[in-house]
């Protein structure tokens, strides 16, 4: 069953007042113009009043008068005709017209009926009222010439052009806003990730704005999956290239052979580790689960970023103090440290301006918030920024970039 806001009731709403419309409209039309084309036209009253007058200045001349009347009028206009008293007697030596016709006489001025097989008879008064002119009436002048036509054009020619218009209106209720939308998937198509529904249409409540919705729903999860690809693909080549990097060094820095070899194992895990990474996020990109919060240590953080980053740099630990409260542990997603571990790294590798400098972590917990400015003292400027765009939030932690 439709809903409530469903387009059907609007529909059938629509559609059964557009049809009790027509029908009454076909019925009024067709009634008026039996009507109207039953009356005689003016050409028509004009000749028979004519005839009327002819017959009153010899009406009471006497009989034989009224019959030589009635033949010379019936040499003019053959039917039946007769010149009748105020009583509808015959004024002639005898009666031309039946009496039963006489009852069913029409008036000039009256609509003419179509019952009839045969042509009305014409009642027409004589002058001074004395008597009456019954003339049956001439074929020439029958009324209802064009009432074909006009119930054509009244039932069928009308009625058709109200549906044109009826079929136009539902077009631009209906059709145009669906046109719109296979525009907008075209131009999905087409790489235009931006291209959304009408807000018109998509804060209706039936059925067209449930797919408006649907549609801007399903194109804004394809520009954010696109985009997280995007970002995907640049932030694994940029991860890529740490192990790699310390590998490169590892090759230039003699090691001995255990140290190598442990080195070489060690990324060999990072980026095992990246993998992995990678296709959980694939994998939680797709079905969108709630990430599960593991305890972050701040301190075992840093001490990764620490020895990696003097590993790739020489520098001594000395330099990467960190003056972080022993807040414990606390909730981030999965991979938190790995992240935090690459913020920190990538000043350290990026600007050789660094030799010499010192890089800090200070901070202070407020509120179960761990508060952190990555990067102090003098360095590249724009480099804090940069860096801190990689710290992950540690829930419910809060980061703030600040120069180097």
């Amino acid at each position: 069953m439709p809903g409530r806001h469903s387009l059907f009731w609007r529909l059938a709403a629509l559609l059964v007042t557009f049809c009790l419309l027509v029908i009454s409209l076909s019925g009024s039309w067709g009634s008026w113009i039996d009507l109207q084309t039953s009356y005689l036209s003016g050409e028509a009253r004009r000749v028979l009043q004519g005839y009327a007058d002819e017959a009153g200045r010899i009406a009471w001349e006497g009989p034989e008068a009224v019959d030589a009347f009635r033949d010379d009028l019936k040499q003019r206009e053959p039917g039946a005709l007769d010149l009748l008293d105020a009583h509808l007697q015959s004024l002639g030596s005898r009666p031309s017209i039946e009496p039963s016709r006489l009852t069913r006489m029409r008036r000039l001025e009256w609509p003419m009926s179509r019952r009839s097989q045969t042509l009305p008879l014409i009642s027409i008064p004589l002058v001074e009222g004395r008597g009456y002119l019954a003339i049956q009436l001439p074929e020439r002048y029958r009324p209802w010439r064009y009432r074909a036509l006009l119930q054509a054009v009244a039932l069928y020619l009308i009625p058709a052009g109200l549906t044109l218009l009826f079929c136009i209106g539902l077009y631009r209720v209906l059709i145009a806003p669906l046109a719109r939308l296979r525009e907008l998937a075209n131009a999905l198509h087409a790489d235009n990730l931006g291209a959304r529904v009408d807000p018109r249409v998509a804060r209706r409540s039936d059925e067209l704005g449930e797919l408006g919705r649907a549609f801007d729903h399903m194109a804004e999860r394809l520009d954010e999956s696109l985009g997280l690809q995007r970002q995907l693909l640049r932030d694994l080549s940029h991860e890529l290239r740490t192990p790699l990097s310390r590998l490169q060094v590892a090759s230039e820095a003699g090691l001995s052979g255990a140290e190598l070899e442990e080195r070489v194992r060690r990324e060999v895990d990072v980026m095992r580790t990246l993998v992995d990474s990678t296709l959980e996020l694939a994998w939680m990109d797709t079905e969108r689960p709630q990430p599960v919060l593991e305890p972050v240590e701040v301190g075992a953080l840093w001490e990764i970023l620490c020895e990696d980053a003097c590993f790739e740099s020489g520098w001594s630990p000395q330099r990467l103090p960190c003056r972080l409260p022993a807040a414990g542990g606390l909730p981030g997603p999965g991979q938190s440290e790995r992240a935090g571990a690459g913020a920190g790294e990538h000043p350290a590798q990026r600007h050789p301006s660094f030799a010499g400098r010192r890089l800090r972590l200070p901070g202070r917990s407020s509120r179960r918030r761990l508060l952190a400015a990555v990067g102090r003292g003098s360095g590249a400027r724009g480099g804090g920024e940069r860096a801190a765009a990689h710290l992950p939030a540690l829930h419910p932690a809060q980061r703030r970039p600040s120069r180097w």
